[in-house]
C-alpha cells in the first residue's frame, strides 16, 4: 500500500507540475517554428499585445499542443488585459461566455499582488458550462521586450485526472484514496459531496479499524490517505474456510443421498403408508391412493384404506349435522321478538285511547301491524335495504307517539344500494337501542341518522345518533360481552343478536363495530356483502 501511495503521488505530482510548465512554455516559450528572431517566439505575448486573426490563430494552436500531448484534460484561458478579446482552449467541456474573471475574488486579490503565479485549490470552475470541479494555476503574462502586464493564463485541470491516475488501483482502493490539504479539507475524494469539508468530521478512518498510509505530495502542501480495512486482509483466510465448509457440506449432501437412496428401496412402502396418514390427517380422503401388494405391507394398506373410508363418512356425517344445526340457530335466532318493544306497544297504544286521540291511534296501529307482519314473514331471512329502511320508518313512528315527535331521522343512502339484500330485523334494535340508552336523558330532541354506501365489493351502514354516548369501558364491555357464546352471557340481547345472525351467516370478517363519544353521541356501523 505505502508503494502504491508512492506511486500514485509521482503521477498526481507530475500532472500538477505540468500545470506550472504550460502555463511558464505557454506564456514565454518559443513557437513551434523555433524562429531565431524576435518575431514568432512569443506567439502568445504577440497575440495580447497586437491581437489580430493570425496571431489568435497562433496563439489558439501553441495551447492546443499543449493540451493534446496530455490526455486531454487540461483547459487553457488566456485572459487579456490590454483591452483585446480573450482566449480559451478546452476540447471536452464547452466554456461559459457570460462568465467574467474580473469579478471573482480571487482574481482581484492576484492583481492587487506582486506575485506571479497562483495556485487555487479544488473548485468549481465557473468558465466551464458543465461547472466541474477542478485545480488551477494562473501566471500573469508580461511583455518580454517592455515588462508590461499584458494578461493573466489560467491553466485548469479536472480533478478527474486522478481518476487516470488510480485507474489501475482496485475499485475498493479508488474509494478509499482521498486527498487532504494543510487546512485538513478534502481537495479530492471520490465522492465530490466531500470534497471541500473537513476530513476529520466525515471519512477519516480509524486507524485502530484501517491500515492508514499517508504520503506527501512534493508539489503541494497537500497529503494522500489511502487504507484498508483489517478485515480485507482475512478475506483469503476466510474464503478458504468456507471453502472447505462447502466440500464438506458437499460430502455430507452425498453420503446422504447415497443413504437415503439405499433406505427408500425399504422403507418406500412405509413411506406411503406415511404420505397417506398424512392426507387423512388433513381431510382429503379422496387423495388417498391404493397400494397393491400381496405382503405384509398389503394387508395394513387395505385395513388403513378401509378405516379412512369410514372416517370420511363420519366427518361428512358430522359436517352435515352441523349445518343442520347452525341453520337452526339462525331460524331460532331470526324468530326472537324483544317482548318488551311489545309491552311498551300496548302501553302507548293504552295511553292514546284514554287521550282520545282516533288518528293517532290508527297511525300507530297501523305502523305496528306493518311491523308484525315484517316480522313474521317466511319468505327468507335476507330482504332488500329498502324493506328494512321501511320497517325502521314503522318503527319511528310508532316511537314519536310515545315521544311527542322528538325523534328525527335523516337518511344518506346511495340508491344503487337499496335493491341489495341484508339479514331481517338488523338496523330495529340498534334505533331501539338509540332511543331508549341514548336519548333517555337527553333534553333536546334525538336525532338519528342512516347512511348507507359501498366499499369496495361491500355494503356499510352507518346508524349515528346524537345521544349520550358511552366511555370507553362501557364500549369495551360491550363488545366483550358480543365474544359470549349464549344471550344469557351478553350485555344487551338484541344487539348480541345481530351480531350473532351475522355472523352466522357472511362469516366472521363482517358484522357489528361501534363508535362512541360520551355528550356527542353513538354510532354503529354494519359491514355486509353485498348481495343483489
Amino acid at each position: 500500500m505505502e508503494d502504491l501511495a508512492k506511486q500514485t503521488n509521482i503521477r498526481i505530482d507530475e500532472f500538477l507540475k505540468e500545470i506550472e510548465k504550460i502555463s511558464l512554455l505557454a506564456s514565454n516559450g518559443l513557437s513551434s517554428s523555433l524562429s531565431a528572431t524576435h518575431e514568432g517566439s512569443y506567439p502568445i505575448q504577440d497575440f495580447l499585445r497586437d491581437g489580430g486573426e493570425q496571431k489568435e490563430i497562433a496563439a489558439y494552436n501553441s495551447l492546443m499542443n499543449y493540451i493534446m500531448m496530455k490526455d486531454r484534460v487540461f483547459s487553457i484561458y488566456l485572459y487579456n488585459l490590454n483591452g483585446g478579446p480573450d482566449l480559451f482552449v478546452s476540447p471536452n467541456h464547452p466554456i461559459n461566455d457570460n462568465f467574467k474573471v474580473a469579478n471573482e475574488l480571487w482574481f482581484k486579490k492576484f492583481m492587487h499582488t506582486k506575485d506571479r503565479t497562483i495556485t487555487l485549490s479544488t473548485r468549481i470552475d465557473e468558465q466551464m458550462e458543465s461547472k466541474t470541479l477542478t485545480v488551477s494555476h494562473a501566471r500573469k503574462i508580461y511583455d518580454a521586450a517592455t515588462g508590461r502586464l499584458l494578461g493573466v493564463i489560467v491553466v485548469s485541470i479536472d480533478i478527474k485526472f486522478i481518476e487516470i491516475v488510480n485507474r489501475n488501483l482496485q475499485e475498493a482502493l479508488r474509494s478509499r484514496f482521498m486527498i487532504v490539504d494543510s487546512e485538513d479539507k478534502i481537495v479530492y475524494n471520490v465522492d465530490d459531496r466531500l470534497i471541500g469539508t473537513l476530513f476529520r468530521d466525515n471519512v477519516r478512518p480509524d486507524d485502530s479499524k484501517n491500515i492508514v498510509v499517508t504520503s506527501p505530495l512534493g508539489q503541494k502542501d497537500w497529503t494522500t490517505y489511502l487504507y484498508m480495512p483489517m478485515d480485507e486482509l482475512t478475506d483469503e483466510g476466510e474464503i478458504l474456510g468456507r471453502s472447505l465448509v462447502t466440500l464438506a457440506v458437499v460430502m455430507s449432501l452425498f453420503a446422504a443421498v447415497i443413504s437415503i437412496f439405499l433406505s427408500n428401496v425399504i422403507t418406500r412402502p412405509i413411506k406411503k403408508l406415511m404420505n397417506n396418514i398424512v392426507l387423512v390427517e388433513q381431510g382429503q380422503f379422496e387423495k388417498v391412493k391404493h397400494i397393491g401388494s400381496s405382503d405384509e405391507f398389503g394387508h395394513l394398506f387395505n385395513r388403513f384404506n378401509k378405516m379412512s373410508y369410514e372416517l370420511k363418512r363420519l366427518v361428512e356425517r358430522v359436517q352435515q349435522e352441523e349445518m343442520e344445526k347452525a341453520e337452526a340457530e339462525i331460524r331460532a335466532l331470526h324468530s326472537q321478538i324483544n317482548p318488551h318493544f311489545l309491552y311498551n306497544t300496548l302501553g302507548s297504544v293504552k295511553w292514546i285511547a284514554s287521550m282520545q286521540k282516533a288518528d293517532k291511534i290508527v297511525d300507530m296501529t297501523e305502523a305496528l301491524i306493518s311491523m308484525l307482519r315484517y316480522t313474521a314473514r317466511f319468505d327468507g331471512v335476507l330482504v332488500t335495504i329498502r324493506e328494512e329502511l321501511d320497517n325502521v320508518s314503522n318503527y319511528i313512528t310508532i316511537q314519536n307517539v310515545r315521544y311527542y315527535d322528538c325523534i328525527h331521522m335523516s337518511y344518506e343512502i346511495e340508491e344503487k344500494l337499496l335493491g341489495y339484500r341484508v339479514p331481517r330485523m338488523i338496523l330495529q334494535p340498534i334505533i331501539e337501542n338509540a332511543i331508549f340508552h341514548g336519548f333517555a336523558e337527553l333534553e333536546e330532541d334525538g336525532n338519528i341518522t342512516i347512511r348507507v354506501y359501498s366499499r369496495g365489493a361491500d355494503v356499510v351502514i352507518e346508524v349515528q345518533d346524537n345521544g349520550a354516548g358511552m366511555d370507553e369501558a362501557t364500549i369495551q364491555e360491550l363488545l366483550d360481552s358480543w365474544a359470549k357464546e349464549t344471550e344469557e352471557e351478553a350485555r344487551g340481547i338484541g344487539l348480541f343478536n345481530v351480531q350473532r345472525r351475522i355472523r352466522l351467516h357472511f362469516g366472521e370478517s363482517y358484522g357489528l363495530r361501534v363508535k362512541s363519544v360520551v355528550q356527542e353521541g353513538t354510532t354503529f356501523t354494519f359491514l355486509l356483502p353485498g348481495i343483489s
